[in-house]
C-alpha cells in the first residue's frame, strides 16, 4: 500500500513522481525555503546568487523542473534576459557550447523565456 505524503494524501509514488518533474509538488516548496536558506548563509546579493545556480544548472545539464524550482518566482524568472544571455556567454568556454545550446532550449522548455510578439 502506497504511504501517504505530504500535500498528497493517497498520492500513489508514481504520480508524486510526475508531479515533483513537472514542478508541481509540495518538495518544491521545500526546496524554495532551503534556497532562500542557502541564499542568506552565502552573503550574495540575490542576483549574483541566481547567476551562479544558473551556472551550476548548464554546468549539470539539469533539466526544466530543476531551472523552474532554481529560477523562477509565480512562474517567471527573476533575472533579466540580457543576465542570462551574459552569463551564458560567460560560461561557454567553461562549459562548451553543446551545453549552452542544451541550457538556451531548457530555459524555453522550463517556460523561462518571455513570449514572442505576435
Amino acid at each position: 500500500m502506497a504511504r501517504a505524503m505530504d500535500g498528497q494524501p493517497g498520492a500513489s509514488p508514481e504520480e508524486r513522481l510526475r508531479a515533483l518533474a513537472e514542478g508541481h509538488d509540495s518538495v518544491l516548496a521545500a526546496m524554495a525555503q532551503m534556497q532562500l536558506e542557502a541564499l542568506e548563509r552565502s552573503g550574495l546579493d540575490e542576483e549574483t546568487y541566481l547567476l551562479i545556480r544558473l551556472a551550476a544548472l548548464v554546468a549539470t545539464d539539469a533539466g526544466p523542473a530543476s531551472y523552474r524550482a532554481q529560477l523562477s518566482a509565480a512562474g517567471h524568472t527573476r533575472l533579466s534576459m540580457a543576465k542570462v544571455l551574459g552569463a551564458l556567454v560567460a560560461i561557454a568556454p567553461v562549459v562548451g557550447s553543446a551545453r549552452v545550446l542544451s541550457a538556451a532550449s531548457t530555459l524555453a522548455r522550463a517556460g523561462l523565456l518571455p513570449e514572442e510578439a505576435a
